[in-house]
């Protein structure tokens, strides 16, 4: 006995003991960041080919929008506020602001999209609160306010990027979102953010409801229904099937054990 348990111990640690070995020398495991695929987004063609939906546009015009009051957001941070996490969040927030601005109305300038010249009230009302406060007080609005401006505009990005069948806005919607991701990460970091105060998801049932109808052509109610049918009926046979081979076993079984037992050679 002592010589069986102490077989099935070396064999559990070896287990063990291999199992962590194969765990540190995964590259996944070990060295995760480096193997993150970065989108190739210079694959994507740029001709302002395909039609444009008016979601596409809305997006053109809410990334200008975005840095429109976001840039002037940053230079506030840099001045008013005295922790230097938050005036180098706000530095590098306002500086990738002006690139995708740029990328945003050369996008706006080939598919002939009118963009706005100011924020809009929300982000006036934002900016003003950002120059009426000090110190701890600004810092917190700050991240507050482009934390959850990021978090509405993330998820009309992937739609639109799922969607669209224009190149142009294709292009401009997968520069965005490595912006838009950047941006929330540089905020988060701040350590200021309120995760619990940010809105929840949609219920999985809600939102697969609520999902755009794909190529594939639903089955009729009465299909289902006589499939339903059919699977209880296929069911139904073969329990009783596996009844049958369980009582014929059963009964040889027995009779078997009555029969004189017979030496083997």
């Amino acid at each position: 006995m002592r010589g069986i348990g102490s077989t099935r111990w070396r064999r559990l640690c070896g287990t063990v003991v291999c199992s962590i070995g194969l765990l540190l020398l995964s590259p996944v495991a070990a060295h995760a960041e480096p193997n993150v695929p970065v989108p190739p987004s210079e694959l994507i063609s740029d001709d302002g080919a395909g039609t444009l939906s008016a979601a596409d546009k809305d997006l053109v015009v809410k990334v200008r929008l975005a840095g429109l009051w976001e840039i002037p957001a940053g230079e506030m941070a840099q001045e008013k506020s005295k922790d230097p996490r938050i005036r180098k969040i706000g530095r590098e927030i306002a500086a990738q602001h002006e690139v995708l601005d740029a990328f945003d109305r050369a996008a706006a300038k080939k598919l002939n999209i009118a963009l706005p010249r100011k924020p809009n009230g929300d982000q006036q009302g934002w900016l003003a609160e950002m120059g009426d406060a000090e110190g701890a007080e600004f810092d917190e609005i700050y991240i507050d306010r482009l934390r959850a401006a990021h978090g509405k505009i993330f998820p009309a990005i992937g739609t639109v990027r799922a969607t669209t069948r224009n190149d142009t806005v294709r292009k401009l919607a997968q520069q965005a979102n490595q912006f838009v991701v950047t941006h929330m990460t540089l905020l988060e970091s701040s350590d200021l953010v309120d995760f619990a105060a940010l809105p929840t998801a949609p219920n999985p049932s809600a939102a697969a409801s609520s999902a755009p109808a794909t190529a594939a052509r639903p089955v009729p109610a009465a299909d289902e229904s006589s499939m339903s049918t059919t699977n209880l009926l296929v069911a139904l046979l073969a329990l009783a099937a596996g009844l049958g081979v369980g009582v014929f076993a059963t009964m040889r079984f027995a009779g078997n054990r009555r029969r004189p037992h017979r030496a083997s050679w």
